[in-house]
């Protein structure tokens, strides 16, 4: 028998709390740094992805979430730095989901979010292409820090958790 549950979680006013929260300006701007920092790492260890970007230089990316905007130009050596914020982006990518909850099932899931693409299609088939193609190795950059086989321990105990959640995940789904 299904039955039908009789209230939501989180509670709509913590949802709506939440979605009014901004965070300050030195937060957004550490964050985005961060975020550049990140990109650039994983695409320095793939120079066939670098390669594809170099094609791209110059080139502007507005990625969008909520009120939650980054963006980022491509340089000539085909990673990212932050863009002005003037100007009209060469390609803009919206996130549709606007639920953080949604967005962390999908993740869990192993699913790619919703998005609305607007803008120049060869940017938008290399851009899809980093996203198909480029994986942070955690584990190699955990190895130099503490050595193959400890890094090698952890990243197994991440994957079984991993597939721990996306089977219950899939579960509570199936019982639905």
């Amino acid at each position: 028998m299904k039955s039908t549950p009789h209230f939501s979680f989180p509670p709509p006013f913590v949802t709506q709390f939440l979605g009014g929260l901004q965070p300050p300006a030195w937060m957004v701007d550490e964050v985005q740094q961060r975020v550049v920092l990140f990109l650039n790492h994983v695409i320095m260890q793939e120079p066939q992805a670098q390669q594809r970007m170099v094609q791209q230089t110059g080139r502007v990316i507005l990625a969008q979430w909520r009120s939650f905007n980054i963006r980022l130009a491509v340089t000539p050596a085909g990673l990212f730095d932050r863009a002005d914020e003037s100007g009209v982006p060469d390609l803009t990518l919206t996130v549709n989901d606007t639920s953080p909850l949604d967005l962390a099932r999908s993740a869990v899931r192993g699913e790619k979010p919703s998005l609305r693409i607007e803008g120049d299609v060869q940017l938008a088939a290399d851009v899809n292409w980093l996203i198909a193609n480029v994986r942070w190795d955690a584990e190699e950059d955990l190895s130099r820090v503490v050595g193959d086989a400890p890094a090698h321990a952890v990243a197994s105990v991440g994957r079984r958790v991993a597939e721990g959640l996306r089977s219950f995940v899939a579960e509570r789904r199936a019982s639905r």
